[in-house]
C-alpha cells in the first residue's frame, strides 16, 4: 500500500533551519508531484509548497516564499522541505502528500487535490 513517512521535525529557535524529509513507497514516486501542508493547533490544514513530477515547477504559499525550498530525489523516492529563517508562526505539524493526478505540470495547492498523506512531523519554533 502507499506509505508516506515524514521525518526531520523538531524544536528550533526563531531564525533557525530544519530540513524535513518524506519517504514514499507503494506508488511510482517519479510519476507524481508532491506537496507539503501544515496544520497548527486550532487551525485548518494549509498549503505550504508543491513540486511537479518533473521537478521543473514549484509553488509556495506566500507565507513561506523565499524561506522554504521544496526539492525531490527520485532515486531515493524522497521529497524534502528545507526551511530557513523559521518563525514562531511556522509551528505546526507538517504533512507530505501525493496528488491525485500523475504526469502533471499543474501545481496543486488544495488539500482536496491530494489523496495520500503521511502521518506528519511536528515542527516547533521558539521565540
Amino acid at each position: 500500500q502507499v506509505q508516506l513517512v515524514e521525518s526531520g521535525g523538531g524544536l528550533v529557535q526563531a531564525g533557525g533551519s530544519l530540513r524535513l524529509s518524506c519517504a514514499a513507497s507503494g506508488r511510482a514516486f517519479s510519476w507524481y508531484g508532491m506537496g507539503w501542508f501544515r496544520q497548527a493547533p486550532g487551525k485548518e490544514r494549509e498549503f505550504v509548497a508543491t513540486i511537479t513530477w518533473s521537478g521543473r515547477n514549484t509553488y509556495y504559499a506566500d507565507s513561506v516564499k523565499g524561506r522554504f525550498t521544496i526539492s525531490r530525489d527520485n532515486a531515493k523516492n524522497t521529497v524534502y522541505l528545507q526551511m530557513n529563517s523559521l518563525k514562531p508562526e511556522d509551528t505546526a505539524v507538517y504533512y507530505c502528500a501525493f496528488p491525485r493526478v500523475r504526469f502533471s505540470e499543474t501545481v496543486y495547492s488544495a488539500a482536496s487535490d491530494y489523496d495520500y498523506w503521511g502521518q506528519g512531523t511536528q515542527v516547533t519554533v521558539s521565540s
